[in-house]
């Protein structure tokens, strides 16, 4: 089986559970590493994909995340940046698959991320 890197983003406000949701998803992710390489995060959310500055959460120890579920703010920051419709605004989504692509440590699929169509080849 393959393994595969994740990405993890925040957005929004930060809220009380913010940085415990943040603990779950990367607690998971170790829990299935046969399956789930590294898990990086993006600083200030998908603006971090976006401008590829990204976070190995895999350099934190165990205690380090679970400490997570009781730190206040946003570890990995937020934003209140919205992906639009790739119809109105394709240059964006082309910069997520250009990180993707280009950058070794950004491996997911980002269309499964956004939960949209993947895009297609010219």
């Amino acid at each position: 089986m393959t393994r595969r890197n994740a990405f993890y983003a925040q957005s929004g406000g930060v809220t009380a559970v913010i940085n415990a949701s943040a603990c779950g998803v990367l607690q998971t992710a170790r829990q299935h590493s046969e399956e789930i390489g590294q898990v990086y995060a993006g600083r200030n959310g998908i603006v971090g994909a976006l401008t590829e500055d990204l976070i190995d959460t895999s350099v934190e120890s165990e205690s380090a995340i679970a400490a997570l579920k009781h730190t206040p703010g946003a570890a990995f920051g937020s934003c209140r940046y919205k992906l639009t419709s790739i119809r109105e605004h394709r240059a964006q989504y082309d910069r997520l698959i250009e990180v993707r692509m280009t950058s070794a440590s950004f491996s997911t699929t980002v269309a499964a991320i956004l939960k949209t169509p993947p895009i297609k080849s010219a």
